[in-house]
């Protein structure tokens, strides 16, 4: 059963928002990614939902939650500067099957924790990108990304 490790959808810049950016919401582009990704997502059948308590996270898996009648679960252990949190959060939930919403620096460190043989600065292909999810599986004794999922690319008028 695959973990689905999601980086939130597009929120604008952070320079540009004023006020505590744990509110910082979704743009358009990015409420338009977190549509997308039901249809992504719903195919695993995962049986959790759990976010970075940061309202863009929240936002983006919503739509898959209500889509699949399951509530958003809102865990410290993804919010930003959370990374070994987050990397013994999957390791605590291998074999469940479950979308998990996170930033940027938690999923690089993730990628760096799984594939300890890359650089220490991956690069940008291997990066999660804005409304993109790694599916993460248990291979024996340890996790890995098995596929990177691009949803189709979202164009706001």
């Amino acid at each position: 059963m695959p973990l689905l490790l999601v980086r939130h959808g597009n929120a604008g810049r952070r320079s540009a928002y004023q006020g505590d950016d744990r509110v910082r919401p979704l743009s358009k582009r990015g409420r338009d990614q977190a549509e997308a990704l039901v249809e992504v997502l719903r195919e695993f059948r995962p049986q959790r939902i759990l976010s970075s308590p940061y309202v863009r996270c929240c936002e983006t898996v919503q739509p898959t939650a209500e889509a699949l009648g399951l509530a958003v679960e809102s865990i410290d252990e993804l919010a930003e500067g959370h990374g070994p949190d987050a990397v013994r959060l999957l390791e605590r939930m291998a074999g469940e099957s479950a979308v998990l919403c996170t930033h940027g620096d938690v999923s690089t460190e993730v990628l760096v924790a799984l594939h300890p043989d890359e650089e220490s600065d991956p690069g940008p292909a291997t990066r999660l990108q804005k409304g993109e999810v790694w599916v993460i599986q248990s291979t024996g004794t340890r996790l890995e990304i098995v596929d990177h999922l691009r949803p189709p690319k979202v164009v706001v008028p």
